[in-house]
């Protein structure tokens, strides 16, 4: 059964995107069968990955019941990861879901079905911590927390942590921390070092080794539909998430 990961943080801008469709790739390309879900009604996973954000059936439809997860899978530019699309109505499911008795179940109950078909699979989450990353971390096993090193990043951690207290302790008792991931690190900076030195301190055995450093071509992957991984391989931002997805494997 496949080890599910949710890439979590309430604060916009902070690299969850990003890492979710490099670490996906990362593994996929290392030749593990890998699965991402875009739980976010951006949609960015989904067009980064080179997917139409108005592709049916999505997650959207899965979570309403329209569709099982494996009518949604969608192939992508990379061999061996396959997604499932938000779809174009997923912003209307925090309004609809929070209706529905046991929503918190939904998105772990339509992945069962899929979940021995692949080693991992990673939620790229939206930016807050409403219903449907409540859904996410609830399916999810183990949560993966990007924090930008920079001053406010540091202030929703406390937030982000009190949230997955709470579902260990009312939903989903399993649940724990992979590792909290350094993204955008500019470490010319004193602010960057600053930061990097505060989290490590903070959470000396949850950080992850590994610091995403900031690239142009990590910026630029996305209008090619491509992970960096894909788009500049040789990229500084390519090698980062490539020893990443070595810790995310390693950590288990």
């Amino acid at each position: 059964m496949g080890t599910v990961y949710a890439i979590a943080n309430q604060k916009g801008g902070v690299g969850k995107t990003t890492t979710a469709v490099n670490v996906a790739a990362c593994i996929a390309e290392a030749g593990y069968a890998t699965l991402l879900v875009d739980v976010d009604p951006q949609a960015n996973a989904t067009v980064g990955l080179g997917i139409d954000r108005t592709r049916e059936p999505g997650l959207y439809e899965v979570l309403t019941g329209e569709a099982k997860a494996r009518q949604a899978l969608t192939d992508t530019p990379v061999e061996g990861l396959q997604a499932i699309p938000a779809g174009a109505g997923l912003a209307g499911a925090n309004v609809e879901l929070p209706r529905i008795e046991g929503f918190e179940q939904r998105l772990r109950e339509a992945l069962e079905p899929v979940r021995d078909e692949f080693e991992y699979i990673l939620l790229d989450c939206p930016p807050s911590l409403g219903p449907l990353t409540v859904c996410a971390l609830v399916a999810a096993d183990k949560v993966i927390v990007p924090v930008q090193t920079e001053y406010f990043a540091l202030e929703g951690l406390a937030g982000l942590l009190e949230t997955l207290s709470l579902v260990q302790r009312e939903l989903n008792p399993t649940l724990t921390i992979a590792g909290m991931l350094l993204t955008m690190h500019d470490a010319r900076t004193r602010l960057g070092q600053d930061v990097e030195r505060e989290v490590r301190t903070h959470f000396p055995d949850l950080v992850f080794d590994t610091v995403i450093p900031r690239n142009v071509r990590v910026g630029e992957a996305p209008s090619h539909g491509l992970p960096v991984t894909h788009h500049d391989p040789h990229s500084a931002g390519a090698e980062a998430y490539f020893q990443l997805a070595k810790e995310v494997a390693a950590r288990g």
